[in-house]
C-alpha cells in the first residue's frame, strides 16, 4: 500500500513527487520521517505517507537529479537529509504550475453550470 489516507489511491497517485518537491523547497532539507510527519501535520492526518511510497520516490528523485542527499551522524545513527538541486527547483515550479492548471481544468468540468438546462 502506498498511502494511508482518506482519499482514494487514484486521487493521490502521481502527487507524491510534487508534495516532496514543495516541502523541500519550503524547508531546505528534510529527512524521510520528517517529510512524513509534515505531510500528516499539513493535511490534518488525511494523507499519511508510508515508507513504501516515500523512499522509492526519493530514490527516483535522487537518480534523476532533482534532489541530493547529505548524511549526518546523530549519536549512533546516520540520518539522510534530502535537499533540492537546481533541477529540483525548476521541476517544482513546473509541476506546481501544471497542477494548478490541472485543478482549474477539473474545476471547469466538475462545476460548470449546466448550460443545457439554462438555455431551455
Amino acid at each position: 500500500m502506498y498511502y494511508c489516507t482518506m482519499y482514494s489511491k487514484e486521487l493521490l497517485k502521481g502527487t507524491i513527487d510534487m508534495i516532496i518537491l514543495r516541502l523541500l523547497s519550503e524547508h531546505g532539507r528534510m529527512y524521510g520521517y520528517e517529510i512524513c510527519q509534515k505531510v500528516k501535520e499539513l493535511t490534518g492526518g488525511k494523507i499519511l505517507l508510508k515508507d513504501g511510497s516515500l523512499y522509492p520516490a526519493l530514490h527516483k528523485m535522487l537518480v534523476d537529479g532533482t534532489v541530493t542527499t547529505e548524511e549526518v551522524s546523530i549519536g549512533k545513527r546516520v540520518r539522510k537529509y534530502y535537499t533540492l538541486t537546481q533541477k529540483g527547483n525548476e521541476a517544482k515550479k513546473e509541476k506546481v504550475s501544471q497542477l494548478m492548471d490541472f485543478l482549474k481544468t477539473i474545476e471547469s468540468i466538475m462545476f460548470e453550470p449546466d448550460s443545457k438546462q439554462a438555455s431551455a
